[in-house]
């Protein structure tokens, strides 16, 4: 079987961590099991980029749409991410995880927007893995709400001042896009990060989603040629990179 250090490791990876509910449907348990076990998917995703080398981590926890679904089910996803926080956060720290929360906090609790600025706060100095969690956010949202910050101040509206307006401009685009429970959608998911990213639709569901699985997605990601726009003549041709001295 091939190993994650036979092929190229992406700098930065996003995931739609998709399958808790069908998980848990189909082993006749309710739907919130389902993203209990997909916290720990999380939690072993972490450590295994952390082990492979991978810069940036960002997955898409809600989405702007999720408000939608049954009033139990969002409760319940509220209080995973309190009981998460407190449980989670110390140790995400301990292993050199810095912590970003990227989405709309406006309609969130007191308490749940405390224990996100805390996490932030406490991770800020950490730089072994950024783990950027979107949560309450859209891709239409980002672009709508980068637009609006440039134009409050009054710059005129470029990629360049678009792109420096995003949630996540503090670390560059993805280059691997991972959906796992086998939809092919990204489902408003960094509608303006993703204009280069490579894409990987697994079948797996997310709370089965293993270390296994993710080196899967990365030897399709190092076989891949990544053009930006250019021939394969001109990439081919062109002198490798320098590493900065």
């Amino acid at each position: 079987m091939q190993t994650f250090t036979e092929f190229s490791v992406p700098a930065h990876v996003a995931i739609v961590m998709d399958g808790n509910g069908r998980w848990a449907k189909r082993r006749f348990m309710p739907r919130l099991t389902g993203h209990a076990q997909g916290v720990k998917a999380l939690r072993r995703c972490v450590k295994a980029c952390l082990e492979r080398g991978v810069a940036v981590l960002t997955v898409f926890a809600f989405s702007s749409e999720n408000w939608q679904r049954p009033e139990d089910e969002v409760s319940g996803l509220m209080g995973l991410l309190t009981s998460a926080l407190g449980r989670e956060v110390a140790q995400l720290g301990r292993e050199g995880v810095q912590l970003h929360f990227v989405g709309e906090r406006r309609g969130l609790s007191e308490r749940i927007c405390a224990g996100l600025d805390a996490a932030e706060r406490e991770t800020a100095h950490n730089s072994r893995l950024v783990l950027n969690i979107c949560f309450n956010y859209g891709g239409r949202w980002d672009i709508a709400q980068a637009a609006a910050r440039v134009a409050a101040r009054g710059e005129p509206i470029t990629e360049a001042s678009l792109n420096a307006a995003m949630g996540l401009a503090h670390v560059a685009d993805p280059d691997l896009l991972i959906r796992t429970g086998g939809e092919m959608r990204i489902s408003n998911f960094l509608l303006w990060q993703l204009a280069y990213s490579e894409l990987f639709f697994s079948p797996v569901l997310w709370p089965d989603f293993d270390e296994a699985a993710l080196d899967e997605a990365f030897a399709a990601y190092g076989a891949r040629e990544r053009r930006f726009g250019k021939t394969s003549a001109q990439i081919q041709s062109a002198p490798p990179a320098q590493l900065p001295v």
